[in-house]
């Protein structure tokens, strides 16, 4: 007996992230399946996760996309980047060759530690790049202790 399977590459994606996720300690999780943005996302933008003393820092990137294609949304110790790049028309006569850049919704989520500061979060995007700071709280930082 013969069985069909679904090739659905952006799950497989997912649960791919997952895997790495639970392996790696989960400090940043990846997408939740629980979340109907992640349902139906085509593709998920590149992502560098950066920590400095003050701070970590998400850039993604996303070329071919505006600042009001974008959202960032932060509920409950979980960040969200989503939207939508649209794909380009050919004109008359033209046919594609090889097609390799993902268009679609995209979406990308992190579950935060809960030492930052939720109310300082904010971003920026600058030549494809959207970069988000989200602050680390006062009372987490490390601090020198005077001994008397």
């Amino acid at each position: 007996m013969t069985h069909l399977v679904r090739f659905t590459p952006a799950q497989d994606i997912r649960r791919m992230q997952s895997e790495i996720d639970r392996l790696f300690g989960n400090l940043f999780a990846a997408s939740r399946p629980e979340d109907p943005e992640a349902e139906t996302a085509v593709w998920a933008p590149r992502v560098d996760l950066v920590e400095t003393p003050d701070a970590y820092l998400i850039h993604a990137d996303l070329p071919g996309i505006t600042r009001d294609d974008v959202n960032v949304n932060y509920h409950d110790g979980v960040l969200s980047i989503s939207g939508e790049r649209t794909a380009q028309n050919l004109a008359e006569g033209d046919s594609c060759v090889r097609l390799e850049r993902s268009f679609g919704r995209f979406y990308r989520s992190f579950s935060l530690p809960k030492t930052v500061d939720d109310k300082k979060i904010s971003g920026a995007f600058a030549d494809g790049v959207l970069t988000v700071r989200v602050p680390k709280a006062e009372e987490s930082k490390p601090r020198r202790i005077e001994i008397a």
